[in-house]
Protein backbone atom coordinates (compact mmCIF):
# COMPACT_ATOMS: atom_id res chain seq x y z
CA UNK A 1 0.00 0.00 0.00
CA UNK A 2 1.35 3.45 -1.02
CA UNK A 3 1.59 6.31 1.50
CA UNK A 4 -1.82 8.10 -0.58
CA UNK A 5 -3.78 4.88 -0.66
CA UNK A 6 -2.49 4.25 3.26
CA UNK A 7 -3.28 8.05 3.73
CA UNK A 8 -7.29 7.92 2.30
CA UNK A 9 -7.78 4.51 4.38
CA UNK A 10 -7.19 6.47 7.42
CA UNK A 11 -9.13 9.63 6.68
CA UNK A 12 -12.10 7.16 5.46
CA UNK A 13 -12.22 5.32 8.56
CA UNK A 14 -12.59 8.85 10.78
CA UNK A 15 -14.88 9.88 7.81
CA UNK A 16 -16.74 6.60 8.27
CA UNK A 17 -16.86 5.80 4.62
CA UNK A 18 -14.95 3.81 2.20
CA UNK A 19 -11.91 4.48 0.72
CA UNK A 20 -12.97 4.28 -2.93
CA UNK A 21 -15.68 7.56 -1.35
CA UNK A 22 -12.60 9.66 -0.25
CA UNK A 23 -11.23 12.10 -3.38
CA UNK A 24 -8.26 13.75 -3.43
CA UNK A 25 -10.05 17.35 -3.82
CA UNK A 26 -12.23 16.21 -1.05
CA UNK A 27 -11.45 18.88 2.08
CA UNK A 28 -12.12 17.41 5.90
CA UNK A 29 -15.15 19.56 6.17
CA UNK A 30 -16.58 17.64 2.95
CA UNK A 31 -16.09 14.40 4.52
CA UNK A 32 -17.55 15.91 7.56
CA UNK A 33 -14.50 15.21 10.08
CA UNK A 34 -14.13 17.29 12.80
CA UNK A 35 -11.19 19.24 14.97
CA UNK A 36 -11.30 15.96 16.91
CA UNK A 37 -11.63 13.15 13.73
CA UNK A 38 -8.78 15.38 11.87
CA UNK A 39 -6.74 15.16 15.38
CA UNK A 40 -7.32 11.21 15.66
CA UNK A 41 -6.13 11.12 11.55
CA UNK A 42 -2.97 13.11 12.49
CA UNK A 43 -2.29 10.61 15.59
CA UNK A 44 -3.13 7.65 12.92
CA UNK A 45 -0.97 9.14 10.45
CA UNK A 46 1.73 9.15 12.77
CA UNK A 47 1.60 5.65 13.82
CA UNK A 48 0.99 4.09 10.85
CA UNK A 49 4.38 6.14 9.06
CA UNK A 50 6.64 6.53 12.31
CA UNK A 51 6.47 10.46 11.54
CA UNK A 52 5.96 13.25 13.37
CA UNK A 53 3.69 15.53 11.64
CA UNK A 54 3.94 19.81 12.79
CA UNK A 55 0.90 19.88 14.03
CA UNK A 56 -0.35 22.54 16.31
CA UNK A 57 -4.29 21.11 17.06
CA UNK A 58 -4.93 24.67 19.10
CA UNK A 59 -4.25 26.14 15.68
CA UNK A 60 -4.52 24.40 13.20
CA UNK A 61 -3.86 27.19 10.65
CA UNK A 62 -0.50 28.20 12.81
CA UNK A 63 0.86 24.86 11.23
CA UNK A 64 3.55 23.42 8.69
CA UNK A 65 0.99 20.31 8.02
CA UNK A 66 -1.34 21.56 4.93
CA UNK A 67 -5.06 19.98 5.82
CA UNK A 68 -6.34 21.75 2.76
CA UNK A 69 -7.66 19.00 0.83
CA UNK A 70 -6.88 15.24 0.84
CA UNK A 71 -4.28 15.96 -1.66
CA UNK A 72 -2.63 18.03 0.52
CA UNK A 73 -2.27 15.78 3.71
CA UNK A 74 -0.97 13.23 0.87
CA UNK A 75 1.50 15.44 -0.36
CA UNK A 76 2.86 16.27 3.30
CA UNK A 77 3.28 12.93 4.23
CA UNK A 78 4.96 11.78 1.65
CA UNK A 79 7.39 14.83 1.87
CA UNK A 80 7.64 13.92 5.73
CA UNK A 81 8.48 9.92 4.90
CA UNK A 82 11.09 10.96 2.61
CA UNK A 83 12.53 13.44 5.17
CA UNK A 84 12.91 11.17 7.75
CA UNK A 85 14.00 8.26 4.82
CA UNK A 86 17.25 11.19 4.35
CA UNK A 87 17.95 11.61 8.34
Amino acid sequence: MNVQDKVIAIIAEQAVLEPSDVQLTHTLDDLGIDSLGLVESIFAIEEAFDINVPFNANDPSDSDFDISSVAAIVRAVEGLVKDQANA
